[in-house]
């Protein structure tokens, strides 16, 4: 942190954004440079929804700005928690003005570790959505040409397949948000967002089952 800010260094957040509603304007370039690396930490688990590492970061930063300016510490929770989803909305938010042809990238690099319990004859084993989203994936050339005909089968049948709230709760969850922030970035109550999320992973295993039968 540079040294001009050391002097708020020891107040609480809640006490920062009383003395920049004070009119002490410097505290704001303070709290941007405390933040940032949240920022980016959020940007680059959005990255994976297709958006550009600096426009991500752009649009955290005015997310950070919203959340200066609206928060209440008599009804919010903290403020980095409070930031942390105004944060989150502005990204999700410009993800989805951008209007991708695509509602999330699947490719070898994606690992989700929510497990979840598959059919296996009478057994039933753990497997993650990210390893069933990316099962099969070949090495060979032959084989890298049947896992592209095998994502594009199954990005067409998610999105013919989901519902626009399920799509939603997928493209967040697969950056690692927990349901219960993506239930706060949607607009959604947890319960809503977790029924939708265990609905999505079900069709998901169907989708798949289906396309290797």
């Amino acid at each position: 942190m540079s040294e001009r800010f050391s002097e708020y260094a020891s107040f609480t957040d809640d006490e920062l954004l009383d003395r920049l509603r004070h009119g002490e304007a410097e505290v704001e370039d303070y709290i941007c440079e405390k933040y940032k690396n949240l920022v980016r930490s959020k940007a680059k688990s959005m990255f994976i929804l297709g958006a550009d590492n600096e426009d991500l970061i752009q649009e955290g930063m005015i997310g950070l700005f919203k959340a200066v300016r609206d928060y209440d510490c008599g009804r919010d929770a903290s403020f980095y928690t409070f930031a942390e989803l105004c944060i989150s909305r502005q990204m999700y938010t410009a993800v989805q003005a951008a209007k991708r042809k695509k509602h999330f990238p699947l490719n070898s690099s994606i690992s989700l570790d929510s497990p979840q319990s598959v059919e296996a004859g009478d057994e039933q084993e753990s497997m993650s959505l990210g390893r069933l989203l990316t099962a099969k994936v070949g090495m060979n050339p032959e084989e890298m040409v049947l896992d592209r005909e095998r994502t594009e089968y199954l990005e067409k049948a998610i999105e013919e397949e989901l519902s626009e709230f399920e799509r939603q709760v997928l493209d967040l969850y697969v950056t690692g948000m927990p349901t219960s922030q993506i239930a706060k970035v949607l607009g959604r109550n947890e319960k809503a967002t977790d029924n939708a999320l265990q609905r999505l992973k079900a069709k998901i295993k169907k989708i798949i089952t289906k396309g290797e039968s």
